[in-house]
């Protein structure tokens, strides 16, 4: 089963320094059709103003991913870690007991664009953990990266969660299948560019949820970055 989000569809958040578009219930935008995906429950595209940001809040037991698209994410969180993350740069935050942190535009001038992706935790309580690596375009392109898992392999970052994320670059003659395993779900989100994921046509900022099908199929790329979520129910 196939079910298409699209980009205009979405949740709309205009604060002046943040432009937010939520793929599911968030804040003040709430639509029960649209409260998660398995354990995936939110999905922001955030553009944030140069010198602009989120104040020091917090979070509890929610494994948190930023992957950043362009410009220059500033975070710094109550673990003492401090850094500024670029196009390239996947971050992942485990919240367990609780942690606070500050997200702010680095750059004056310059936008930052990211996703901000939660997903539920596998287990409750756990301490909270802090890690980011940088994944360059060459690892991406024409091929599936794995860029966060349950155990850390193949160089990826590690979540409490028995999920994986791939991060792709695809275009012209690139084609690409994932296999799912039964009872498994498949979530496809275009970050930007167009592509067909089986056989459904799909431009930036849209998703597609697949359930009960035995793989994902990635054809038809232009200019296309997505990222794709291998998921228990």
């Amino acid at each position: 089963m196939l079910h298409v989000r699209r980009s205009e569809e979405r949740g709309l958040a205009e604060h002046g320094w943040l432009s937010s578009r939520h793929t599911f219930s968030f804040a003040e935008y709430y639509d029960p059709k649209h409260m998660g995906f398995g354990p995936l429950r939110v999905i922001n595209e955030d553009r944030v103003q140069g010198g602009q940001g989120f104040g020091t809040h917090g979070h509890q037991n929610m494994e948190i991913i930023s992957y950043v698209l362009g410009g220059a994410l500033e975070h710094k969180d109550s673990l003492g870690t401090g850094s500024v993350l670029r196009y390239g740069d996947v971050q992942r935050m485990s919240a367990g007991t609780g942690v606070r942190h500050s997200e702010f535009n680095h750059d004056s001038k310059e936008t930052v664009h990211f996703l901000q992706i939660w997903i539920m935790p596998e287990q409750q309580g756990v301490k909270p953990s802090y890690e980011e690596k940088h994944f360059d375009e060459a690892s991406k392109r024409g091929q599936l990266r794995l860029i966060v898992s349950p155990d850390g392999r193949e160089g990826s970052l590690r979540m409490n969660q028995d999920g994986y994320l791939y991060a792709s670059i695809l275009d012209g003659a690139d084609k690409l299948t994932h296999a799912l395993a039964s009872g498994r779900l498949g979530y496809v989100h275009v970050a930007r560019g167009s592509l067909i994921v089986n056989g459904t046509p799909l431009k930036t900022g849209d998703a597609l949820k697949i359930e009960n099908e035995s793989g994902i199929t990635l054809e038809g790329a232009e200019s296309a970055e997505v990222l794709v979520f291998d998921l228990p129910r």
